[in-house]
């Protein structure tokens, strides 16, 4: 078995892996291998270009080794923490680029909406609106729908990569998705 399925298997593995990590750079390589492509993905859907989103998952992955000494374990997975580094650096990309916000929309995405939206239309009719509901929300807005249906990440994670509680996560994720519904029965 190798490293990588062994701390995918066991987080207790995981752990000793980001502690030895500290002292030996080198270590890090299975945390690097388990987390680089959900990493690479999530900033590939925010800037849309596959050079910018892996020197940017590159970056990532620095940032997070240089400062793997400050991070704490506060009862959620390490990748969180890997998501809250990767959403500072699209923001900014997006600061020193001046570049309009992207979002990448595939089917698995629109039909995990459409569960959640509304069984009375098709899903190919929330497809074709998807863009533009999406482009209506505001910045929070739309990385709370990114995180929990587009990543797929469970409440906890969403709390602790935006710095607010796990109810705030989900009310305000449930907030925003009526307001997709009510947008959404208006068109």
């Amino acid at each position: 078995m190798s490293d990588r399925e062994t701390i995918q298997q066991n987080p207790i593995v995981e752990d000793e892996i980001l502690r030895k990590s500290q002292s030996e750079p080198q270590a890090f390589k299975p945390i690097y291998e388990k987390y680089y492509k959900r990493i690479y993905l999530f900033i590939f859907r925010k800037v849309g270009n596959k050079e910018v989103a892996a020197d940017v998952a590159q970056q990532v992955f620095l940032k997070a080794l240089i400062a793997l000494v400050k991070f704490q374990f506060r009862g959620v997975p390490f990748s969180a923490w890997l998501f809250r580094i990767a959403l500072n650096e699209c923001n900014e990309f997006f600061r020193k680029s001046k570049r309009a916000r992207w979002i990448a929309i595939n089917e698995e995405i629109t039909q995990r909406l459409h569960e959640e939206l509304t069984y009375d239309t098709t899903q190919d009719d929330l497809a074709a609106k998807l863009p533009a509901l999406l482009a209506k929300l505001k910045e929070d807005e739309l990385l709370l729908i990114q995180l929990r249906f587009f990543e797929g990440l469970p409440f906890l994670e969403i709390s602790e990569i935006l710095n607010m509680t796990e109810n705030n996560a989900k009310v305000k994720t449930y907030r925003t998705l009526e307001k997709l519904k009510k947008q959404f029965l208006k068109q």
